[in-house]
């Protein structure tokens, strides 16, 4: 597959769960060991897992399958401003739109790696050539994904931000409440900060998505599941603001050996501060 691993799918999403206040980084969960641990810095350096790149526009050039082109500084702006809760601050209407779409586009590279590992692994059992595994692998993801891709692409999208109570972010952060939910819910979303989250519904239009909208979130509402459905999806990592977020799931991943009692609890992060709150301005 193209190695298109410079920007990892999730690192711009993972700036917003950095604790800045004294030691700077992000607390996580490794799900291989169930260990909690801390990552210095703002990099993000846990999410460093390899990404396939399988380009699902409708007449992709089968040879291009780099990762996904973005407007960083407007997909920036945005992010920060959905965590501030701050819609002036997203930049003008074009760019927000385009930052919107780059969203849409993260959260389906790291909705589609499950189905694009399984299919490298199969046919890696097979007597076939690399190159001949790399086009069946992209065959395969395109076969279910490009019209996932174009069906979101005229969804109606909304910001909802200011919960009051935090949200975890796993590997796989998209969530389509259509298929997930039960009873299943009209909806998709992607978390964009430990308070926020891109809120994206089936729409009457067929040619363009409408304006983004931004709304109060004063209550968990349809949403109180997310952290549920997060901890399901997580294959690799999960991320938190505190460590008790991360502690009351991780008995999920510790290996029964390391979850007998009087037994380290496998956290090397620091004693938890406050949760951080959504940044006032």
């Amino acid at each position: 597959m193209a190695k298109g691993e410079a920007l990892h799918a999730l690192r711009p999403f993972l700036r917003n769960w950095v604790w800045e206040h004294g030691r700077v980084g992000t607390r996580y969960l490794d799900c291989s060991t169930g260990e909690i641990r801390f990552d210095e810095g703002k990099k993000a350096h846990f999410a460093s897992e390899t990404h396939i790149y399988v380009s699902l526009l409708k007449d992709a050039d089968p040879a291009a399958h780099d990762g996904p082109a973005l407007h960083e500084g407007g997909l920036a702006r945005l992010l920060h401003a959905a965590q501030q809760g701050r819609p002036a601050d997203a930049g003008s209407a074009a760019e927000v739109q385009r930052a919107v779409q780059d969203c849409v586009e993260l959260a389906l590279v790291s909705a589609y790696q499950r189905d694009a590992e399984q299919a490298q692994a199969r046919y890696a059992q097979e007597p076939m050539f690399d190159d001949e595994i790399r086009a069946a692998v992209i065959e395969d993801v395109r076969r279910i994904w490009v019209g996932v891709r174009e069906q979101l692409a005229l969804y109606d999208y909304t910001i909802f931000h200011g919960f009051p109570q935090p949200f975890l972010i796993s590997d796989a952060p998209f969530i389509d409440w259509r298929t997930r939910a039960k009873p299943a819910q009209p909806f998709v979303s992607l978390p964009l900060g430990p308070y926020c989250l891109l809120v994206g519904t089936p729409s009457t239009r067929t040619s363009r998505s409408a304006p983004l909208l931004w709304k109060e979130a004063p209550a968990m509402g349809p949403f109180r599941d997310h952290n549920r459905h997060q901890v399901d999806s997580a294959r690799r990592w999960l991320a938190a603001t505190t460590d008790e977020l991360l502690v009351a799931v991780r008995p999920r991943f510790a290996p029964p050996e390391t979850a007998q009692p009087g037994q380290s609890d496998g956290t090397d992060a620091p004693p938890p501060p406050p949760s951080p709150r959504r940044r006032k301005a």
